[in-house]
């Protein structure tokens, strides 16, 4: 058989546009002579649908789409992932098409419930492993979980006497997520000396981002055929024969490219065609405002500096410069006057009483608002710039700096940012993130001097610690064993606990790490629990 594997970006409730999708494909692929063309899990409606499986008319509509797409399978055969309804329960299925009409369904049956997935929420499991035969070849079909589970539906349909495993799958990204697959599906591949294709979607779902890389392995587990990552793509299989490819994974261009992608598809599948931030002089402004022109074009940009009386000469400069390098518009709103008018309302309320983060988060506040202002008037998204090194320990002012729609690098490590903004640079081969923003020291500017070690422990020493606690689970016990000073690790740990509310009210972060704030960690706001 010549298969055609068509890597696609569905979105989710999208089914008019996704099904019409599916079918350019299917034409694509039957132009090429392809014999059958396989698509990921759950592109018909979207992945993940959550509620919206709820919905008896969106249940109804892609049974009805999927049997016009199946009519569509003249001289080709299709494999398509869908939402299958049966005797008032719903599963999480494949349908073989092939001659105008469905020919075999599979149903998945390990249903993940972890991390960010919550699939039984909604599906019931499937429960036979058996073979489809496509144009006289006995295939062992599965959706995503399966092919990942040891001496699972994979391993009994080889015992059937599967030829060729095909697994269609939704697998999110995280940074290094790639190796770990290729590895599962090359083990696969060997135990039972059968040839692998995986399909896996590409694109991002809120916080979610597909990367693709579809997958051929040969019955040695040696890598034939690979799509591209972070982009849709149409491939056609070479013979099983042919040689071993290697790609290797680049874990900081990864990030980046996945990033740029959450940014394109938010925006883009949200409606919105601009984008506005508040660019401090700063390296996580700095970062966010170059992914987000990558994503959407320089002209589709706006920055905005907001200097107050504790801003440096630089902080506007180096913006300015940035905003240069980029090509993206620039605009200054001095809030000095705004401050003022602020501290003078308060001043009855405030006598006798220090400078304090009270004041530090009215100029975060101000900001904050003229960004909504001219989100509103305009309609452009506004991006929150915190990382999650801030969001973790709190550092960062609700309504404030956390303004806005999309918070693009919240899974996003300060020293992780500092790696891709070098790695911006020297992709570009000249300074797009200008020197003097790498190299200056952290600050929030909202006070006389002030820099971020003032309340924080430096970064190379907070970030292993945030990554152990939030990322690793690892008790305040085994974090100081690793080596780091138990009176930071007990303050971190405390400063982590307590911002809880903070991160819940958050806007929607991009997902790169394998354990983020939001769908995959969720933890209550009230909870007297203490390491």
């Amino acid at each position: 058989m010549k298969i055609a594997i068509a890597q696609i970006n569905p979105t989710v409730g999208d089914i008019p546009g996704n099904s019409s999708k599916i079918l350019r494909n299917i034409e694509r692929a039957r132009q090429e002579s392809a014999d059958l063309v396989v698509f990921p899990e759950m592109c018909l409606p979207g992945y993940p649908p959550k509620d919206l499986l709820l919905k008896k008319s969106f249940i109804e509509e892609n049974k009805a789409s999927l049997l016009k797409i199946a009519a569509a399978t003249t001289a080709i055969s299709a494999i398509v992932g869908f939402v299958d309804a049966q005797e008032g329960n719903l599963y999480n299925a494949a349908a073989v098409m092939q001659d105008g009409r469905i020919k075999h369904l599979y149903r998945k049956i390990n249903l993940p419930n972890y991390d960010v997935f919550d699939e039984k929420r909604y599906f019931r499991a499937g429960e036979k492993a058996g073979l489809a035969n496509i144009n006289g070849a006995k295939i062992g079909l599965s959706i995503c979980e399966d092919v990942w589970i040891d001496h699972g539906p994979v391993s009994e349909q080889c015992r059937q006497g599967a030829e060729l495993i095909i697994n269609i799958s939704a697998s999110p990204f995280h940074a290094g997520k790639a190796s770990v697959r290729e590895e599962l599906l090359s083990r696969r591949a060997r135990e039972n000396k059968t040839p692998v294709l995986y399909v896996n979607a590409v694109g991002a779902q809120d916080d979610l981002i597909f990367d693709g890389r579809s997958y051929f392995f040969n019955a040695q587990g040696e890598k034939i055929a690979q799509a591209k990552a972070f982009e849709e793509d149409l491939v056609i299989l070479p013979d099983s024969a042919s040689s071993p490819i290697q790609i290797p994974e680049n874990r900081i261009s990864d990030v980046y490219e996945a990033l740029v992608l959450g940014v394109r598809d938010y925006c883009h599948k949200n409606g919105f065609s601009k984008a506005i931030l508040g660019l401090s002089g700063g390296i996580d402004s700095a970062l966010t405002a170059t992914l987000a022109a990558d994503a959407l074009g320089k002209e589709n940009v706006i920055g905005l500096t907001m200097p107050s009386k504790f801003s440096s000469a630089g902080s506007v400069d180096d913006s300015q410069l940035l905003a240069r390098n980029l090509g993206i518009h620039i605009h200054t709103i001095a809030i000095k006057d705004a401050f003022d008018s602020y501290v003078g309302l308060l001043q009855p309320h405030f006598l006798g009483t220090a400078f304090n983060v009270a004041e530090e988060n009215i100029q975060a506040r101000i900001r904050g608002n003229l960004l909504m202002a001219l989100s509103n008037k305009f309609g452009y998204l506004v991006l929150a710039t915190g990382n999650k090194s801030e969001l973790s320990v709190g550092y960062a002012t609700l309504y404030g700096d956390m303004c806005g729609g999309l918070a693009v690098i919240s899974d996003v490590f300060k020293g992780v940012v500092y790696e891709l903004s070098h790695y911006i640079n020297e992709k570009a081969g000249r300074e797009i993130i200008p020197r003097a923003i790498i190299e200056k020291e952290p600050s929030a500017e909202l006070r006389e001097n002030q820099k971020d070690s003032d309340s924080l422990p430096i970064y190379p020493i907070l970030d292993p610690i945030l990554k152990a606690y939030v990322e690793d689970e690892k008790s305040r016990e085994e974090i100081v064993a690793l080596g780091y000073d138990e009176k930071i690790v007990s303050k971190v740990i405390k400063m982590v606990d307590r911002n809880e509310y903070k991160r819940q009210q958050a806007a929607l972060g991009l997902r790169i790490t394998p354990r983020a704030f939001g769908s995959g960690r969720r933890m209550p706001i009230t909870n007297r629990w203490r390491e």
